[in-house]
């Protein structure tokens, strides 16, 4: 599995710091995708377990969540840095363009925005949006968190 970026962000998870890593090879190639570099699969770099505990280790107590932008084609591997980061007391998330992920990945999120992007419709901030960003524990959608006032 290969990441294209690494970031630390501030407005992905409202109310955390999130290690946001940009995963390679989306095969849904949404029209106006502001990240096609991510649509190849062997872009980037390898996200090796110890490059990734590497980051969690230089951030511990700085950041708060691990945000993964895609990803969940490498299910097996996703999953196991979910699992490592959650062993670290980070919470986690998962951007994803998909309606719906396995259950393997779900079990380790905390959050997911799910749905493809459609530039009509807009992203989370707009009232219009098919996306969704889901609190895992409670299964509430929480976009209400990305629309200004």
């Amino acid at each position: 599995m290969n990441y294209y970026d690494f970031q630390v962000v501030l407005q992905e998870v409202p109310g955390e710091i999130s290690l946001c890593f940009s995963i390679c090879g989306c095969s849904l190639q949404c029209e106006g995708c502001h990240s096609s570099f991510l649509w190849k699969e062997e872009n980037g770099y390898e996200l090796t377990k110890a490059v990734f505990s590497e980051k969690l280790q230089q951030y511990k107590n700085l950041a708060t969540c691990v945000l993964f932008m895609g990803g969940e084609w490498h299910k097996d591997q996703l999953v196991d840095l979910l699992k490592l980061a959650k062993n670290k007391q980070y919470k986690t998330c998962l951007y994803t363009g998909e309606e719906t992920v396995s259950k393997d990945i779900l079990n380790q999120l905390d959050w997911i925005k799910t749905g493809k992007w459609m530039p009509e419709l807009g992203g989370l901030s707009s009232e219009k949006t098919n996306q969704k960003f889901i609190e895992i524990t409670s299964n509430t959608i929480k976009n209400n968190l990305f629309i200004k006032n």
